[in-house]
């Protein structure tokens, strides 16, 4: 990878922008934590066992936007009542033994080059912040962007979306993040794995498929972007804890209310299909 030294060029900081699921860790991260939020209460054990078929399904068949579709009226029914807190609470103590084993090593490589070079790094992820902003600080990383659930005003989930980042709105929160930091876009970097995040890819100067699924595979060979491809776990413990220091908390950048979705794509598929069996039951 070619970067600029000092950090900044010559109209603005330099950043790189890091999908999380199946680009930085190997799983979708909804998915990651079925576990822990089965026995916190939050999953029944039917939800569960479609859990893990998702996940087959979406590391071998990835995003797609008509599955997206699909399972958004159902998610916002499905997601009302869970309390914020509660969810919070069961990932910040599921969180090392849940992630450790499933961080690329490439990606951390990559993470510490560049930081190593002054350059700033943002965590950006569809998935809600009660698990992205954590996750990022486990990696030693102090920026996100994260979907963001309603709340009531108890802090239970309204089963609306105050932001979901996801698509077209993710390069928005990007641009937006970029213009507040005064990030040069053009001499900046983004990586992802889908084609969903084409447009966050398109808003840099250095786009990067990584692990990429077929149709973004297909596109990167059309316009000539890099492409990486990760397979190497890592544990953070081994490797990071010696040399990062323990960050400040995370940075979490929202667009506020701009659109209503799923809360993350892989928790839509289990529990889409979860509410389906149930209304034909």
């Amino acid at each position: 990878m070619t970067a600029a030294h000092d950090g900044a060029s010559a109209k603005g900081q330099v950043a790189a922008y890091f999908d999380l699921d199946k680009t930085v860790i190997a799983k979708a991260s909804m998915a990651a934590f079925r576990g822990p939020l089965y026995s916190g209460g939050l999953l029944d054990r039917r939800a569960l066992v479609r859990a893990a078929f998702a996940q087959i399904v979406y590391l071998h068949l990835g995003a797609a936007e008509h599955r997206q579709a699909r399972i958004r009226e159902v998610i916002l029914t499905l997601s009302r009542g869970w309390s914020a807190e509660r969810v919070g609470v069961i990932v910040e103590e599921a969180l090392e033994r849940v992630v450790e084993p499933i961080i690329y090593a490439e990606a951390m490589d990559l993470i510490d080059t560049h930081r190593e070079a002054g350059h700033r790094v943002v965590i950006v992820s569809a998935s809600p912040e009660e698990i992205v902003l954590p996750l990022a600080r486990h990696l030693g990383v102090t920026e996100a962007i994260a979907s963001r659930a309603a709340l009531d005003a108890r802090g239970r989930y309204t089963g609306e979306m105050a932001f979901y980042a996801y698509g077209p709105y993710k390069a928005e929160a990007l641009r937006r993040h970029a213009a507040e930091h005064g990030v040069d876009l053009a001499e900046s970097y983004a990586y992802s794995d889908s084609y969903t995040d084409v447009p966050m890819l398109e808003s840099v100067g250095h786009p990067v498929a990584v692990n990429a699924d077929r149709v973004l595979g297909r596109l990167a060979r059309e316009r000539g972007w890099e492409s990486r491809h990760f397979n190497s776990p890592v544990r953070l413990r081994d490797r990071v804890r010696g040399h990062v220091r323990v960050s400040p908390p995370v940075v979490a950048i929202s667009l506020g209310a701009c659109v209503i979705g799923a809360a993350a794509l892989v928790l839509g598929w289990w529990l889409g299909s979860n509410a389906r069996v149930r209304r034909s039951g």
